[in-house]
């Protein structure tokens, strides 16, 4: 798993719509369900996985632009090195944009929610979560948070075509760890 950075997220019960009872909030990766704390594209400091190399970071951010940093949750994101490509059927490697800096110091402690499977067909920032954005956790088994329990579940069910109409690929498998702030 390659370390990818750090986002905060106002975290969202699931909508009436996806109609999953034993979900209780959605940790998606995309900004579909549970959003990301502000729109921080124009600000020009992610890296180049479109997170933040550091929690410090992101609370700069917060505090400069007068956000109330209680109403968000830190996260941490891994992802694994290949993404998946329905239409060529075959895992490909996955890189930074290498315009920006990348260097992302990973949590002291973090605790696992799950594996996102996540659609990036411009290949740079996380798209959508179908699991929650397309509410294949009616048909998939998905934990509390909306996500896979385990690498394996994700790796199968894209290898498997679980996702291929859902919504436009590649499609990237990463892990969700709920991080304390200091």
């Amino acid at each position: 798993m390659i370390p990818i950075g750090y986002m905060l997220k106002k975290v969202a019960s699931p909508p009436a719509w996806l109609d999953v009872p034993s979900i209780e909030c959605v940790h998606s990766v995309s900004g579909c369900v549970s959003e990301d704390f502000f729109d921080y594209i124009p600000l020009w400091r992610h890296n180049g996985w479109w997170r933040f190399d550091t929690p410090s970071i992101l609370k700069n951010i917060v505090e400069e632009q007068v956000l109330n940093p209680e109403s968000f949750t830190l996260f941490y994101y891994e992802a694994f090195e290949q993404e998946y490509d329905a239409e060529d059927n075959e895992w490909q490697p996955i890189r930074p944009e290498p315009s920006f800096p990348t260097a992302v110091v990973p949590p002291s402690t973090m605790h696992l929610s799950g594996y996102d499977v996540v659609t990036f067909s411009v290949h740079n920032a996380p798209e959508c979560s179908p699991l929650s954005c397309n509410m294949l956790a009616q048909t998939l088994v998905a934990n509390r948070f909306c996500l896979f329990e385990n690498f394996e579940s994700a790796y199968d069910a894209v290898a498997g075509g679980k996702f291929d109409d859902s919504e436009p690929g590649p499609y990237r498998v990463i892990a969700v760890y709920a991080v304390r702030p200091d």
